[in-house]
């Protein structure tokens, strides 16, 4: 797996960003799981074209049909990491190059497609940049929960041939 591969990226920012003063107001207590960034990135797997049409873009809802094997069958994995801004202003993961690899192994495991570790780290890296305001100073971070889906809509039993990675 060519850890250094990578895939263009289309930018498509969101036209309505959480106000600084609102975003700093949920950041005062976030909880976990329940304040989410503006942003996510999308990339699309078919048996045909591979990794494909890789996007940062506005967060909005998935939409799925009802056949998608993700639904019928449990063919979805996921990941969980943090991101952490430093004393100089610089962002920092937290083994986030392990996070990519137990990711692939997990494709593996489930029968879906490998996802290089150099395009996870990648669309890690382009999600904390567009979102950096989002990050917490001092000892908080932003939680990251990179997933990939089965998307394709079909009944029955063998590996879906179209996934999405978020």
């Amino acid at each position: 797996m060519n850890m250094h591969q990578k895939l263009p990226f289309a930018h498509n920012p969101t036209s309505k960003p959480v106000s600084a003063a609102a975003r700093a107001e949920l950041l005062k207590d976030p909880g976990f799981g329940r304040v989410f960034t503006d942003h996510m990135v999308t990339i699309r797997w078919t048996k045909d074209r591979g990794w494909h049409d890789a996007q940062v873009r506005a967060r909005e809802a998935i939409s799925l049909d009802p056949a998608a094997a993700v639904l019928h069958y449990g063919q979805e994995i996921f990941e969980g990491l943090k991101a952490y801004t430093l004393k100089n202003g610089s962002i920092a993961l937290f083994r986030a190059d392990q996070n990519a690899q137990r990711f692939r192994a997990s494709a593996v495991r489930m029968a879906l497609p490998e996802l290089p570790e150099g395009i996870f780290m990648q669309a890690i890296e382009e999600l904390v940049t567009i979102d950096k305001a989002w990050i917490p100073g001092g000892e908080g971070s932003l939680y990251l929960r990179p997933f990939m889906i089965a998307t394709e809509a079909f009944l029955g039993v063998r590996p879906s041939q179209e996934c999405l990675f978020c």
